[in-house]
């Protein structure tokens, strides 16, 4: 990934858990869902796992206490610090490298039974080439008929024509988007009270003309004392359809592509299975 992208999430390290009312109870919610499709779609037992793309550890963690063996990285150096801590305090056995995902056959060689990329990562990929290369590495940690699973963002449903389609987004629930030319505008704040004062957090979304891109504003609004400050995140990221990924999976040597939506798997974003062949 491009530096702006790492920066990003250099900087969100600390923060990435604020975008939840409660992350570790999240943490809890996910692994139930994701162990549930991993089930579903797999052939036989599931003995170990790749998390390429773990961020602050929420899918690692979750899935660590299903009883996985997982070892996760990604290429956010204090993302994957912050997951470590993360996972000691939850007792989870990870362990952990730092690596770009288009490059996972510069840090290891092993193979795995499943390779997880959750959380719209893939969405970062704003190169042509990118894409390509993050499905054909990770196909390459894959054992044959290895079990691929990532999760996006629904583009198709936020770039609809149908106005209404964009009006309440469910990944982000009791947030409302006002369309624009290509997209919605944001998200309207949430508003969180816990034993460290109140929070809110929202985000602006700016499109390229084109429609094909955007930049994401995350803003934390956080009380201290009375008072409150804002801190801001911003990366770009691409509006990546369904079809343009079911063709790139094939593409990169998957097959038997499979869409799994909140409604029946109760994840929080569209889930994609592939079997690597």
């Amino acid at each position: 990934m491009n530096e702006p992208v790492r920066d990003f999430y250099d900087g969100l390290a600390d923060e990435y858990h604020l975008m939840f009312a409660d992350w570790r109870q999240e943490i809890s919610h996910q692994g139930e869902a994701l162990d549930a499709v991993i089930r579903q779609r797999s052939e036989g037992s599931v003995t170990d796992l790749l998390d390429c793309a773990c961020g602050i550890g929420t899918q690692a963690i979750a899935l660590a206490l299903q009883g996985y063996g997982v070892h996760a990285t990604d290429f956010s150096a204090p993302a994957v610090e912050r997951a470590r801590r993360e996972a000691q305090s939850f007792a989870a056995d990870i362990t952990f490298d730092v690596a770009d995902f288009r490059a996972l056959d510069q840090v290891f060689a092993e193979r795995f039974d499943v390779v997880i990329c959750c959380d719209n990562a893939l969405s970062h990929c704003l190169e042509s080439d990118d894409l390509p290369r993050a499905l054909e590495q990770m196909r390459g940690r894959l054992r044959p008929g290895g079990l691929f699973l990532a999760s996006i963002r629904d583009y198709d449903r936020l770039l609809a024509r149908d106005a209404s389609a964009t009006a309440l987004d469910p990944e982000l629930p009791g947030l409302h988007g006002k369309r624009q030319e290509h997209g919605p505008r944001g998200t309207m704040p949430q508003v969180f009270d816990d034993e460290s004062g109140r929070r809110i957090a929202f985000q602006v979304w700016d499109w390229a003309p084109d429609g094909r891109s955007y930049a994401v504003h995350q803003y934390f609004v956080r009380e201290a004392g009375g008072e409150y400050r804002t801190s801001h995140h911003v990366s770009r990221f691409r509006a990546l359809r369904r079809a343009e990924l079911d063709e790139a999976l094939a593409a990169a040597g998957f097959s038997d592509v499979r869409w799994h939506f909140p409604a029946d798997s109760g994840f929080y974003q569209p889930v994609v299975t592939a079997r690597a062949r």
